[in-house]
């Protein structure tokens, strides 16, 4: 299944980072870990932070997913299910009237 993983860093982590200029060779660390599909950085609520696009073949594996950025940067991360149209299409949304209607 895809998921999308919202990370928020804490100023004070990151920022030692950058200051003592790890904050490269630790991302890439973890990206090399992780290999996400894709991984874009942005802001979360006036943040620094990154969403971060993942295959997950089975649940047991988010932690391994979430610990590095949380031991790393005492990071945030918000870990949700993505799905494609063709996903949607088979969740049976047409039939749940039947049900619940």
């Amino acid at each position: 299944m895809i998921m999308l993983f919202n990370i928020t860093f804490p100023n004070a982590p990151f920022n030692a980072a950058v200051k003592d200029g790890t904050v490269g060779e630790k991302l890439d660390r973890i990206l090399k870990a992780l290999k996400p599909e894709a991984i874009y950085f942005t802001d979360h609520d006036g943040l620094r932070g990154a969403v971060a696009v993942l295959e997950v073949a089975d649940a047991s594996k988010i932690p391994a997913l979430c610990e590095p950025w949380f031991l790393t940067f005492d990071a945030k991360v918000e870990a949700r299910i993505a799905m494609t149209p063709d996903d949607l299409k088979k969740s049976g949304l047409d039939s749940m009237n039947e049900s619940w209607g």
